[in-house]
């Protein structure tokens, strides 16, 4: 693994991942990494890459090589997500069961504060196939570009430079005060969303054989509520006592 992810608290952009899954043009890698650059982004996390950091990267790149040679490499997106509060999926195409669905210009802010304190991700899918909804799931937040409807394709190193530039407007148009409470982590998140699936198949309520869309409505609910760690430690609980009172 390349780079690390060590928290740097003094300015938020530096506690801001770029995610890119399962990129496949090398030119892509650079042109990401220059754009970031420009607005004072370093940290990149490469998951699963399908091409090489070769030298069309690095020309892609011209003066941000040094954000390529730091880029973390992950199997998976959890990896790339671990220690993280927050993290937004940028995607062009609605789903069902959509998560709080957002513009970049109005993401920034929430982004830039969270981010204050701890690590947030904003998370770019491949090229030709964007995000799978496991992975956006994964993701409170969707966040779309506009664009023309007529004409909507969007590089992806636009799309990091739209992102960005954004972020990089929201850190000089105000000033960010420290969130007055700790937000629950991605890997918290993802803990309680396991236990309830398994306390609500013992009690009876989920049918694992016809789930249905329970556990994505679930997802859904608590990314729109933006859990807290002492919320995680009472569903938790609240789930350890409906799975003792269904053994008795």
């Amino acid at each position: 693994m390349a780079g690390d992810f060590t928290l740097k608290p003094v300015n938020p952009l530096d506690n801001i991942r770029i995610v890119l899954v399962e990129t496949s043009h090398p030119g892509n890698l650079g042109a990401a990494a220059r754009a970031m650059k420009v607005m004072g982004l370093s940290r990149l996390c490469l998951v699963n890459p399908k091409c090489a950091i070769d030298d069309e990267a690095r020309a892609r790149a011209s003066g941000a090589v040094d954000v390529l040679d730091a880029a973390v490499l992950c199997g998976d997106l959890d990896g790339a997500l671990a220690g993280t509060v927050l993290a937004a999926a940028c995607t062009s195409r609605r789903r069902d069961l959509p998560h709080p669905d957002l513009t970049p210009r109005r993401a920034a802010p929430e982004l830039l504060l969270q981010a204050a304190a701890a690590p947030v991700a904003v998370v770019f899918g491949s090229e030709t196939f964007g995000l799978s909804n496991e992975q956006l799931g994964k993701c409170r937040w969707l966040l779309n570009i506009p664009t023309n409807p007529d004409y909507a394709s969007l590089n992806l190193g636009a799309a990091v430079q739209v992102v960005a530039y954004e972020l990089r407007c929201g850190l000089a148009d105000r000033t960010l005060d420290l969130p007055e409470f700790t937000p629950a982590s991605h890997e918290e998140v993802e803990g309680l969303l396991g236990a309830l699936e398994e306390t609500l198949v013992e009690i009876g309520f989920l049918d694992p054989a016809h789930p249905k869309r329970l556990m994505p409505r679930l997802r859904r609910f608590f990314a729109r509520a933006g859990l807290e760690k002492e919320e995680v430690a009472i569903w938790r609980g609240i789930a350890g006592a409906a799975r003792s009172r269904g053994r008795r």
